[in-house]
């Protein structure tokens, strides 16, 4: 993994990341977490790089072996009210705050900056140049496609099980056809027209 220089040099740094902006179903997640510099975990990077199969590995790794981890989330209903961006970066500040320790320094996936009392860095690509963000990519993807395949039970006439809530065919015309369910994301677009229409 390339790595990006960072003004913190310390180990309670924590990398921030979240997934979930693109789908029109469920929340998007964020995480939270600072590694443990004498548990290294290999072949941290960006979770959309790795197989489910090393995914679900990983978040395992990570969750026994990090010094600390947070997760947050902001529901479809925040992000109808505030917008995606402005909900993901909520999601992202309550991972922080989920913590059960306080990082020195955050290193934040993307080109925002959060609202919260302590240096950070934004980076674009974090997740594939900060080990700790790939770290945060992992645990949110892996939380988030738990709880999409969960929700899959409570309403499998959508399919979400096999896109997650993404805007696929499939999703589209379940949409048409069974209309929406209280976790679609009204203010998208596509779910939008289908209310209109």
């Amino acid at each position: 993994m390339n790595q990006v220089v960072l003004p913190y040099s310390g180990d309670f740094l924590a990398g921030v990341d979240e997934v979930g902006r693109g789908p029109l179903f469920g929340s998007v997640v964020a995480a939270s977490v600072i590694l443990d510099p004498c548990k290294p975990i290999e072949g941290l990077r960006d979770s959309k790089k790795i197989s489910e199969k090393k995914r679900d590995l990983m978040y395992d790794l990570i969750i026994n072996n990090a010094f600390s981890y947070g997760l947050g989330w902001a529901s479809p209903q925040e992000i109808d009210e505030l917008n995606i961006l402005q909900a993901s970066l909520l999601a992202m500040k309550r991972a922080v705050l989920a913590m059960n320790k306080t990082p020195e320094f955050l290193a934040i996936d993307g080109n925002q900056c959060l609202d919260l009392p302590l240096p950070m860095q934004a980076i674009i690509q974090g997740d594939d140049l900060v080990p700790a963000i790939s770290a945060a990519s992992i645990l949110a993807k892996v939380t988030r496609d738990r709880e999409i395949i969960a929700f899959d039970k409570m309403y499998p006439e959508y399919g979400l099980k096999s896109h997650k809530g993404y805007p696929t065919k499939k999703h589209m015309e379940a949409i048409k056809e069974h209309g929406i369910t209280p976790l679609h994301r009204k203010s998208f677009k596509p779910v939008a027209r289908v209310l209109e229409g």
